[in-house]
């Protein structure tokens, strides 16, 4: 019970929201051949279920990163980010395997 203490104190509500989408299956990863390259596909929890791109260290699509993270420095990462995360720690992601080119055109739609 002690850890999910420490967990909940570093990601405060993200980390629910985060264990929501990794237990509802919600983290992709999109992987690129022949570079290796990834980056994690998150679902979003409103009802327009969205899906957001997300290097799990670095950046989200979503709105709270930008907000929370980022503008207001509230949070250390998004739940998207943390589910990521969770879900490469774990396994629990969908593999996606696509070319580098389906990658790059992905990337550069954010």
């Amino acid at each position: 019970m002690q850890r999910k203490t420490s967990l909940h104190f570093l990601f405060g509500k993200n980390f629910e929201g985060a264990t929501r989408i990794v237990d509802q299956r919600g983290v992709s990863k999109i992987s690129a051949h022949p570079s290796g390259r990834f980056i994690f596909q998150v679902a979003g929890e409103s009802r327009r279920k969205e899906q957001y791109l997300c290097f799990a260290e670095n950046f989200c699509a979503c709105y709270s990163f930008f907000y929370d993270v980022v503008n207001r420095g509230e949070q250390l990462c998004c739940k998207h980010q943390l589910a990521a995360r969770l879900a490469a720690s774990l396994g629990s992601y969908a593999e996606v395997k696509v070319s580098d080119e389906e990658l790059a055109l992905l990337l550069s739609r954010i």
